[in-house]
């Protein structure tokens, strides 16, 4: 089923890149789930299945309570479902967004 995303591929690669820039970036997870796992019509069950990872993995990725990994990263590659550089950077500009809201302290000049 995966396979049928190659028709799809270019629009899910400019809504995915237009996530990344957005100022507070969506979890990745929403977006495999909106724009990969809905537009296939899979089921959390299923694409944990055809992805060789546990359905509580994928479910907690799917609800932004996990990040997407390296290793679901290549999954993702390999199961035809954009780059593992993508959904790298999806997290990471996820995770910046969150860390960049918060407040953080004791931070001082390395050169002082």
């Amino acid at each position: 089923m995966f396979e049928s995303l190659e028709s799809n591929s270019s629009i899910i690669r400019i809504t995915i890149e237009a996530r990344v820039v957005i100022k507070h970036p969506v979890h990745p997870g929403t977006i495999l789930l909106e724009e990969v796992l809905t537009t296939l019509g899979l089921g959390v069950s299923d694409a944990a299945d055809r992805l060789g990872i546990a359905r509580v993995t994928l479910s907690r990725i799917l609800n932004g309570r996990a990040g997407i990994s390296a290793q679901v990263a290549i999954r993702l590659e390999k199961a035809g479902v954009g780059k593992a550089a993508t959904w790298i950077n999806l997290q990471a500009a996820y995770d910046l967004s969150q860390v960049r809201t918060s407040d953080i302290k004791g931070v001082k000049p390395l050169d002082a």
